[in-house]
């Protein structure tokens, strides 16, 4: 790492040369975002060169800048991230701008495998009249989404939420793991090297959880209720007999600039279960 010699932290007195220095290094470490990493990291050093030093270690490392940070962007928001909790991605946000647009001011939403709680967090700061519940399997997500404010309980997807939710619920919103289990190998190196495959294994075809979350919501939404699926691939196609047998339309598929499909948006026609 290329740092000059001061009597102060560098990037105290010349926080620009120390910056572009700093991402000079991670760009070379093929960052793609360096210049942008390089600002936060030496903003959580807050002058500590030590630290700074200890920080870009961990990052050249392959751990997540969120871990380091304490923090992911997400929807405009700054969220929390304590280490070991699933990094929410941007690629999430088109379907959280979806529910905010579904959810209705004094609606009530459930979000699944929340993680951090950033989905929840993004639909209670745009909706902050609704009633957000969150739930995921991980002890620390649980305790991270709960330091994010949001109302959430530890348990297996719908299982833990309270009783008096169901019938009730206008939205699910449901960011769970869909990498079909053969492809998790092709995840980018240092993905799984710290993140658990339990964030992104959904079983040999990548369908396993997101069948058992479409299986389940009706219990929990009222007819006309909305659920938003993160997915991709085929994977919408190969949903798509349960999903009639379920009651539910296909309202909407969401793909990104590449014309990737990204998600999908259900409508529960006629409760069953």
């Amino acid at each position: 790492m290329n740092r000059r010699p001061a009597a102060a932290p560098p990037h105290a007195a010349h926080p620009s040369c120390a910056q572009a220095a700093l991402a000079e290094v991670l760009a070379a470490a093929g960052f793609v975002a360096a210049q942008e990493e390089a600002i936060e990291l030496t903003a959580r050093a807050g002058g500590d060169a030590a630290l700074l030093e200890a920080l870009v270690a961990r990052r050249l490392a392959g751990e997540p800048l969120a871990w380091i940070t304490a923090s992911a962007p997400f929807c405009g928001i700054a969220v929390r991230v304590d280490p070991g909790v699933y990094v929410p991605r941007w690629q999430s946000e088109p379907l959280v701008r979806r529910a905010i647009e579904r959810l209705g001011p004094d609606g009530t939403a459930v979000d699944l495998c929340t993680g951090s709680g950033a989905v929840a967090v993004a639909l209670s700061a745009r909706r902050p009249g609704a009633r957000v519940v969150a739930s995921d399997l991980d002890e620390r997500a649980v305790a991270c989404a709960l330091a994010n404010e949001v109302e959430a309980y530890r348990g297996d997807l719908f299982a833990p939420l309270p009783k008096t939710l169901r019938g009730r619920v206008d939205l699910v919103v449901a960011v769970v793991p869909y990498v079909p289990t053969p492809s998790l190998a092709l995840l980018p190196r240092d993905t799984l090297a710290f993140e658990s495959p339990l964030s992104y294994d959904g079983g040999p075809d990548g369908t396993g959880v997101l069948r058992r979350v479409i299986r389940t919501a009706p219990r929990y939404l009222r007819s006309g209720g909305t659920v938003l699926l993160e997915l991709g691939g085929d994977q919408a196609h190969a949903l798509e007999g349960e999903l009639r047998r379920l009651g539910y339309t296909v309202v909407d598929s969401l793909a990104d600039d590449d014309g990737d499909l990204r998600g999908i948006e259900l409508r529960l026609e006629a409760r069953t279960g």
